[in-house]
């Protein structure tokens, strides 16, 4: 069964659609079971023609529908709403896409407050207006995608591994259901823990991880929150490591930064991170912050602008 495919992307850095490429020779496989007939990042197609004589944004009909990135402008929001017209099943594609990504953290800040930093310094005069000819206007906030249309399957992951997005295409043109990973990563995680009680504080990841050798195995160094690290592997979803399921940044001795969003969809990181750290004995107060838990996950309102004191 051949499936047609349409590809579009939102606001988003295009490390998804690199992350389809990483698949490597699969994608010849990929290719014999999916007719891609709109993909910006591989094919010139555009929204209003190939000669620019339409009136409206036209995206071929497709069985799937896969799209990165959030939801940031009103060009956003009209392609994807487009995109829900024309496909049958929508992906999510990456963790913009699933949980607003790196983009959301822009939540923290009214767009006035945004546009005012980045054309304004203090060396220049004061900006009277922004630039807005042909600039498609600001949202009042960076979404997610399902926050705006429907979406049928969310594929997390910055990039999410392309072991997932194989899978995933495969499955659908199978006429099956993808099955993806519902654990986290410290339910993937290889390194050894001690147990409870005996951290009182965390720190940022500013010195290296106590291990005996570069090539120790991962089994043998111990787990990298006991060591006193911020690593946000207790409420993000594995998967970063591909159908291996080993955890990519852990691997490197790097703590999980939570790239693949909260283990269930509707989950909160930043809360589910202190409550976690809590239950360990750990003092939250010791943190120096906690608005970076959400570093991917700050949509579905779950970054807002602080209010001003009277």
């Amino acid at each position: 069964m051949t499936v047609k495919v349409a590809s579009e992307w939102l606001n988003a850095c295009s490390g998804c659609e690199i992350s389809i490429l990483d698949m490597g020779e699969r994608l010849l496989q990929v290719l014999e079971i999916a007719d891609f007939v709109h993909i910006p990042a591989l094919m010139d197609h555009k929204y209003f023609g190939q000669t620019g004589d339409g009136k409206h944004i036209d995206i071929p009909h497709a069985d799937v529908g896969i799209i990165s990135g959030g939801v940031r402008n009103e060009e956003h929001l009209e392609v994807a709403r487009e995109m829900r017209k024309k496909c049958g099943v929508i992906i999510a594609l990456g963790t913009c896409a699933t949980h607003g990504g790196i983009p959301a953290l822009s939540n923290s800040y009214t767009n006035a407050e945004i546009l005012d930093r980045y054309y304004t310094t203090e060396t220049t005069d004061p900006v009277t207006a922004y630039p807005g000819q042909g600039i498609p206007p600001l949202l009042d906030s960076c979404y997610a995608l399902d926050e705006k249309i429907q979406v049928d399957i969310l594929l997390p992951g910055c990039p999410p591994h392309p072991d997932h997005i194989f899978s995933a295409l495969a499955a659908l043109a199978a006429g099956k259901s993808p099955v993806l990973p519902d654990k986290s990563v410290c339910d993937t995680c290889p390194t050894v823990r001690m147990g409870k009680g005996e951290l009182k504080d965390v720190r940022r990841f500013l010195e290296a991880p106590a291990y005996a050798a570069a090539d120790e195995p991962l089994d043998k160094m111990r787990c990298l929150l006991e060591q006193g690290m911020v690593c946000m592997g207790p409420v993000t979803r594995a998967g970063c490591g591909g159908d291996a399921l080993r955890p990519r940044c852990i691997s490197a001795r790097v703590p999980c930064r939570g790239c693949y969003g909260p283990v269930q969809p509707g989950g909160n990181q930043r809360l589910d991170m202190l409550n976690a750290l809590a239950s360990n004995g750990i003092d939250v107060r010791s943190l120096p912050e906690s608005v970076s838990f959400l570093r991917f996950s700050g949509a579905h309102h779950m970054l807002r602008p602080k209010r001003k004191e009277a």
